[in-house]
């Protein structure tokens, strides 16, 4: 079964993938996901090993706890751009 999203995904035919075998794993290593397609019906994918499974996602929040957001994140810079539009008003 396709998904409406592999369709933009790079598709070798069997051969290919048996041929270039190493400069595949590659490029799915560096991040390139590949379909590989038998008689122009894709068969299996090939993603970097780092890659969500099927019905799984990226965790969000995954640097809880490494990063600090200070109080004033929503009011820093706010001199800078309130001076920035009461200089356009002028």
């Amino acid at each position: 079964m396709t998904n409406f999203s592999d369709a933009a995904l790079k598709t070798i035919n069997i051969h290919q993938a048996k041929t270039h075998l190493s400069r595949i794993v590659e490029e799915a290593a560096s991040g390139e996901t590949i379909v590989i397609a038998k008689a122009g019906r894709p068969m299996a994918k090939l993603t970097p090993l780092d890659s969500p499974g099927p019905g799984e996602h990226r965790r969000l929040g995954f640097l809880k706890g490494q990063i600090q957001v200070p109080d004033d994140f929503d009011r820093m810079g706010e001199e800078i751009v309130t001076r920035l539009f009461e200089k356009n008003e002028e």
